[in-house]
């Protein structure tokens, strides 16, 4: 607790504190047991308290401010960024929610109060009101004048945004815009017209491929009028890239988002169990699969070890694929048109790679066996399964995304319960075929 004990030896000279030692300060009390922690918290100036529950985890931090009495939650939620504030009070529940705002000054309340009728996920649930929007009739030298006196309270003043009486955005100005130019121009000939601008309710992933495309470090949020509402900067926007990727990583494998390592056992049981009881279920469709089949692996019982090869092989196939097109859909690289031009080149890959692999694993096969015949089933298998394996590992997220599903939603558990069956019954059913040849 090192940033701690230097506030505690002499804390009326650290009213204040660096943005390092703000997140330092959030990772010494992420370590805390929640009763230290909220000590802590309680005894930091009220400020530095918001500061550092918006640099923390916020499951842990919603939790800190539902323990804490409920006039000292709301004095700590006034000083906090309100899009900050907003996303610990939507992790509470709906009474602890109206008993905060209702014990929080009327100003700071309304504020909140608008934000939290965005959904969380679009650009109105992401962005700060805290922004800078100065009269198209300044000029430069007034402009500057007013971002001094309002710097404090701002999101960022980076950018600065133009508008009219009615507050309908008319161009923005970056600071390098106002210092080298004379102090007597009117903003309005400084400002760049053409804003890149986001809608209240434009999906958050839509956003964060904006930032994406242009390096932004903020973008203003504006409602169907273009009255300028607010701004989402780029921290906002990596929180979302975060939980996109580990959304979709977890869905791959049908895993709930909110799950982690450290969950608790009860409610990794209650997560977990449900998708992995639907991959044993499909797991006894393999084995259905495999069942008519005793006879040949009796007859050649070499078959046996080459199912997983032959399957695994495929699913692997498969599942670069997969993971490739749920990327493509969640930046917006791919989309459905583009179905049959990745199906085609997923083909020829299959068939290349295919090729490749089979003769690999036939080689093998010829080398432990001496059978040419057994190892020509293993060739055909091969090749056939990892063509399979690159169509439907192409198809499973563009139609769960034609259905209105996220692509990502188990993607895997499908995959591989394909290539399994698949792969099998190629293997097993080219061996039945060529049974009376093998045994020769």
């Amino acid at each position: 607790m090192q940033v701690w004990g230097e506030f505690m030896a002499h804390p009326e000279q650290r009213q204040e504190f660096t943005e390092a030692e703000i997140v330092r300060l959030a990772e010494e009390l992420e370590e805390q047991p929640q009763a230290e922690a909220l000590k802590t918290l309680k005894e930091l100036p009220l400020e530095v308290a918001g500061q550092v529950l918006e640099h923390m985890d916020e499951e842990t931090s919603s939790k800190l401010i539902a323990h804490l009495r409920k006039s000292e939650a709301a004095d700590i939620l006034e000083e906090m960024a309100p899009d900050a504030a907003v996303d610990i009070i939507e992790e509470l529940s709906e009474a602890e929610r109206v008993e905060l705002l209702h014990r929080m000054e009327p100003p700071e309340a309304e504020v909140l109060e608008e934000l939290i009728a965005y959904p969380p996920d679009t650009a109105g649930g992401l962005m700060s009101p805290d922004v800078v929007a100065l009269l198209k009739d300044l000029t430069v030298e007034q402009a500057i004048a007013t971002l001094r006196r309002t710097a404090h309270e701002a999101e960022t003043i980076y950018y600065a945004y133009v508008v009219d009486r009615d507050r309908r955005l008319l161009g923005v100005l970056s600071m390098r815009d106002l210092i080298i130019r004379d102090a007597h121009t009117p903003i309005e000939d400084v400002m760049h017209r053409d804003v890149v601008t986001v809608i209240a309710d434009t999906d958050s992933e839509e956003v964060a491929r904006l930032f994406d495309r242009y390096n932004f470090l903020a973008l203003p949020v504006i409602d169907r009028e273009k009255r300028l509402l607010g701004i989402v900067t780029v921290d906002d926007v990596i929180d979302v890239i975060r939980e996109e990727a580990t959304e979709d990583m977890h869905r791959l494998v049908g895993l709930p988002e909110e799950e982690s390592v450290l969950s608790p056992l009860g409610a990794a049981l209650r997560r977990r169990i449900p998708w992995l009881l639907v991959n044993l279920s499909t797991a006894f469709l393999t084995a259905l699969v495999v069942a008519p089949f005793a006879d040949t692996i009796s007859a050649v019982a070499i078959l046996a070890a080459f199912m997983p090869v032959i399957a695994g092989h495929g699913g692997n196939t498969g599942t670069q694929v997969t993971t490739l097109v749920v990327r493509g859909l969640a930046l917006g690289e791919v989309s459905l048109g583009d179905l049959w031009r990745i199906v085609r080149k997923e083909l020829a890959f299959g068939l290349v790679h295919g090729a490749l692999a089979g003769a690999f694993t036939a080689t093998l096969a010829l080398l432990l066996t001496q059978n040419p015949w057994l190892a020509l089933v293993v060739l055909v298998a091969m090749v056939g399964n990892v063509l399979i394996a690159g169509i439907m590992g192409s198809l499973i997220p563009l139609v769960l995304r034609r259905l209105g599903q996220d692509p990502a939603l188990a993607s895997a558990i499908w995959l591989t319960t394909f290539t399994d069956i698949c792969g099998f019954l190629l293997l097993l059913g080219l061996g039945t075929l060529l049974l009376s040849r093998m045994i020769q």
